[in-house]
């Protein structure tokens, strides 16, 4: 083999190896590894709530104005929780938005709805906070045992008086009402036969009528035996008093005339005072 043709020979070699080494840097080498793309898990499924909109204090009764509905995660509502219904998928963007919208003109239409209705009178027995949860073991209704000393507030008590149709304004009084209490005694510093009248109690909430604490469409206090009223803790002996010794007369007052708070006759106030059968007399109470 001559020079010339060995050179030759030589060479292709050699642009051969460079070629497959060229070739295989072009193919053979690996680029970046791509970067994994986060998948969004998916929303958890929501419920909604139903909780104090503003603070409830113990004895406050439960109305529209201080509950409300409030989204919360299906799976962390206690049992206890009152809830609207089965969970739902959580919705994002604009279809949240128009479900949210939709749902508070639900509510609005139904006040609330059936399920915010039926705890509507309950009364608080435990603080409940803002945004607190509302369950049956922080409230008490109607009825129950220890309602009325739930119901009443700090320093207040509940006092049970007689009554009968002539005493009691006709059987017109109901719970909710606001009468005054009048006292018919004889008046021990006179000699002669005097009877005098006394305001025992003025402005009086009426707890209860007999056994009800609400009033019944139509009902009347005509068959009851007794009134259950609200009186201050410092008039409490007053009012024993005068439902021992003396007839009691209970009072209606006006709606239009319930302001003020509850207390006994107070020094300047006229009473009536009847001197055997003539007519009756206005003295001021001392």
């Amino acid at each position: 083999m001559n020079a010339t043709r060995l050179a030759i020979i030589v060479v292709a070699l050699v642009a051969a190896v460079g070629l497959a080494l060229f070739v295989h840097n072009m193919f053979g080498k690996k680029g970046p590894a791509p970067t994994p793309v986060a998948v969004a898990a998916p929303a958890p499924p929501m419920t909604r709530v139903l909780v104090a909109r503003t603070p409830i204090a113990v004895g406050e009764r439960l109305a529209p104005d201080n509950m409300t509905w409030q989204d919360w995660p299906a799976a962390t509502v206690n049992a206890a929780y009152i809830t609207d219904g089965a969970a739902r998928p959580q919705l994002t963007g604009a279809a949240a938005a128009v479900n949210k919208a939709k749902t508070a003109v639900t509510d609005i239409a139904n006040n609330g709805g059936p399920k915010l209705q039926t705890m509507v009178g309950a009364v608080a027995k435990d603080p409940i906070y803002a945004g607190e949860p509302i369950t049956a073991a922080k409230l008490i209704r109607s009825g129950d045992t220890n309602y009325m000393a739930v119901r009443l507030p700090e320093g207040m008590r509940a006092m049970a008086l007689p009554i009968t149709p002539e005493s009691g304004a006709g059987g017109f009084i109901n719970p909710g009402d606001r009468i005054d209490v009048l006292s018919t005694h004889s008046d021990n510093q006179s000699g002669a036969a005097v009877m005098v009248t006394d305001t025992v109690l003025s402005n009086a909430l009426v707890l209860a009528v007999g056994g009800a604490t609400e009033s019944a469409k139509n009902s009347s206090s005509g068959g009851s035996a007794t009134v259950t009223i609200q009186v201050p803790v410092e008039d409490v002996v007053a009012v024993a008093r005068a439902r021992t010794q003396s007839g009691l007369t209970l009072v209606l007052r006006s709606y239009a005339d319930i302001g003020g708070r509850t207390a006994g006759p107070t020094a300047g106030q006229t009473v009536r005072v009847f001197k055997g059968g003539g007519p009756a007399q206005m003295v001021i109470a001392q």
